[in-house]
């Protein structure tokens, strides 16, 4: 029986890589009224997001160059377009 392997999406950057990874680990999430990524506060989604990268680094790049977290350091917690809440 002939099995093949899940294609990749194609993704033309590393930038894309790092987030579509951080997507699918649960680390970030869409705004869903305006669509802006934002940090998703589960502790261990981080550390999967890492270990995919370890594990399965995009072609022609090594493990160490991966920048997973230069990504995920680089978005924020709260929607720009949303009103902010006052307390």
């Amino acid at each position: 029986m002939l099995m093949t392997k899940e294609k990749r999406p194609a993704i033309r950057t590393l930038r894309g890589w790092a987030i579509s990874v951080l997507l699918d680990a649960g680390a970030i999430r869409e705004c869903d009224e305006h669509g802006w990524i934002q940090f998703h506060a589960d502790p261990h989604a981080r550390e999967r997001a890492l270990q995919i990268a370890c594990e399965d680094p995009p072609p022609g790049c090594s493990p160490q160059a991966v920048a997973i977290a230069g990504v995920l350091d680089s978005i924020g917690d709260t929607c720009p377009e949303c009103p902010q809440e006052i307390d």
